[in-house]
């Protein structure tokens, strides 16, 4: 019997992986929620099938999400990923990342995690939407709106309102899986 998936899971693999073991699924792992910034900035612009792809080789080019090591990422580091053709080769984006890692150390320094500061936008538990079609899921909400305002404020790159919901979606901080969904 064939499972019945949110509409923009496509019969690729990594797609479906992606969707049934990950996607929706609430973390609260530092490292993982720092492997999503970096994933969903890079993902800017770009279609998310396509970061996926290339997961793994982020995964080695950014030191396997440890945000110590890519904070300390130097200007031999930036032209080193700049020729990696495994990973997005942009280097605002590889800057950014390496800016973010350092605001993130300060945001765990601040907060005693990155986990308690972003899940208490949501009061520490998941927005469980239940929407009957993909095409009623927002790209942004007021959630959204103000993490993307406070992560601007505190120096943050590459992160607007509809970054950070995907990023959402990503961690299990919203659950946007519709109702036909096995998932919902």
């Amino acid at each position: 019997m064939t499972k019945t998936r949110c509409a923009w899971v496509n019969k690729d693999q990594i797609y479906i992986d992606y969707h049934d073991n990950e996607w929706g699924q609430p973390i609260y792992d530092d490292k993982t929620f720092f492997e999503f910034l970096v994933l969903e900035s890079f993902q800017a612009g770009l279609s998310w099938y396509t970061i996926l792809k290339k997961r793994e080789n982020f995964r080695t080019a950014f030191a396997n999400f440890d945000v110590e090591k890519v904070a300390n990422f130097d200007e031999n580091k930036i032209e080193e990923l700049l020729q990696n053709e495994g990973i997005i080769r942009h280097r605002g984006k590889i800057a950014a990342a390496i800016n973010n890692a350092k605001l993130f150390i300060e945001i765990q320094k601040e907060h005693e995690s990155f986990s308690n500061f972003i899940w208490k936008y949501v009061q520490n538990k998941s927005v469980v939407n239940n929407w009957n079609s993909i095409k009623e899921v927002p790209a942004t909400t007021e959630i959204s709106d103000l993490i993307a305002k406070d992560l601007k404020k505190r120096g943050f790159k590459f992160f607007g309102s509809t970054t950070i919901y995907a990023f959402m979606q990503a961690t299990g901080m919203v659950n946007d899986h519709t109702k036909d969904c096995f998932c919902s």
